[in-house]
């Protein structure tokens, strides 16, 4: 029934023969690892493939840790992938030498449809058309354990900094780990990914309109306000409310959905493996980094599908793209527990519904993806130092002068959001 329902908010996208009459088949690159977005990845080329049976794709998965290097080898030598996965916001606009615009490519009725393009687009206007087809949209989030928050008394889950540390404070008397950190089986990095954190750190302390001063350095890295809160964040895990080897754990997410702990920050690329292990005893919070109530959450379309310039059949490549649009996508990538970015339908997994119920239900505030806003080189600069600070095995003072630093190197054209051609 839930299935019917999705397919009545739009139509299926219709069998008609490829552009070309002779067999093509079209590399695409992800970088996925074992997350949701692989699942929904290998059953939408299914799906168009039985659709368009002139067309192959060749799934090929790439390694997360130098993923955009080898993209960017590949349009060196152009021998690269015919589509291939790519992060939106700066990320795309990067690499927008090498990647074509969807507008005038993809009907734009069916752009039309997909939420956020914005974020993917040339001077982060949606008209200037999209460089990314988004897969799906995307939070960063906080999960916590039911059971384990009435078994300490928790009626209600944390709004500020002051609420946390106090939770923190009652998990840990009842011998219960409050939060726990680790890599969480992704191909990034060895390390937890600070971004998730950093995100909510940032929006505790700074409004939307507010953090392209970060990126034009009107407010430097190294403020006092910024340094409080990586300061606060670190207490965490200096009071033992996270386990102690932040820098090390690769299985936080099995302690979580086993009960050993009783919140963590992930994304919505995991919420299936959580609903699916823990049941109805799992459910979203946002991250409260904040001396007062927090107001806004991360709710982006993180990433999707480019086609590259030096494809030699950019004709197939669009019209798998185009296939993202419809109501048949959106019910696969719906089935894999993620969010469909597609305009009229939704979601059935109940605590990605959560998650976008505090937008929609409680008006916060949607904020990007940190990540994917910064300029690259202050990403890779605080993706070395964040981890770092909250082992306490650096401060928050250095570890910002660090990206302060990465952001006075860079180029002038990459310092002002005058510019977000990459």
């Amino acid at each position: 029934m839930l299935a019917a329902a999705l397919m009545l908010a739009g139509t299926f996208y219709a069998v008609a023969p490829a552009s070309a009459s002779s067999k093509v088949t079209l590399t695409l690159w992800q970088n996925y690892g074992t997350e949701d977005n692989a699942t929904a990845t290998t059953n939408l080329i299914a799906a168009f493939e039985k659709l368009h049976p002139n067309i192959t794709i060749k799934d090929v998965a790439q390694p997360g840790t130098n993923y955009f290097q080898l993209l960017q080898s590949s349009a060196i030598s152009g021998d690269g992938p015919d589509l291939a996965v790519m992060w939106t916001g700066v990320y795309d606009l990067q690499y927008s030498s090498f990647l074509v615009n969807l507008k005038g490519n993809v009907p734009a009725a069916d752009l039309a449809k997909m939420g956020g393009l914005q974020w993917e687009s040339p001077n982060f206007d949606a008209a200037k058309g999209p460089l990314v087809m988004p897969l799906e949209t995307q939070f960063y989030i906080g999960f916590y354990n039911k059971k384990l928050f009435k078994e300490a008394g928790i009626t209600s889950v944390p709004t500020d900094w002051s609420q946390l540390f106090a939770d923190a404070k009652l998990l840990k008397a009842k011998g219960i780990e409050p939060l726990v950190y680790g890599n969480g089986g992704q191909a990034i990095s060895t390390e937890f990914y600070p971004w998730y954190d950093m995100s909510y750190l940032m929006i505790g302390a700074h409004s939307l309109s507010s953090w392209k001063d970060l990126y034009d350095g009107v407010t430097p890295w190294t403020s006092s306000t910024n340094e409080a809160q990586l300061a606060k964040w670190a207490e965490l895990e200096k009071d033992g409310y996270t386990n102690s080897d932040v820098l090390t754990n690769t299985t936080n997410i099995q302690q979580f959905e086993k009960g050993k702990a009783a919140m963590l920050v992930d994304g919505t690329w995991d919420t299936a493996q959580y609903t699916g292990a823990m049941g109805t005893n799992v459910a979203a919070f946002v991250p409260p980094y904040s001396n007062t109530p927090i107001k806004g959450v991360v709710e982006y379309p993180g990433d999707g599908f480019s086609v590259t310039k030096f494809s030699k059949h950019k004709t197939q490549a669009f019209e798998f793209l185009d296939f993202l649009t419809t109501t048949q996508a959106g019910n696969i990538i719906n089935k894999a527990g993620l969010i469909p970015d597609i305009a009229g339908l939704k979601t059935t997994n109940p605590v990605n519904q959560e998650m976008l119920n505090f937008v929609t239900q409680d008006h916060m505030t949607a904020y990007p993806m940190m990540d994917n806003y910064v300029q690259v080189n202050v990403g890779n600069a605080a993706d070395k130092e964040l981890p770092a600070v909250l082992a306490n095995q650096e401060s928050p003072k250095a570890a910002l002068q660090n990206m302060q630093q990465a952001w006075q190197q860079l180029p002038a054209a990459q310092r002002s959001t005058k510019d977000f051609a990459g």
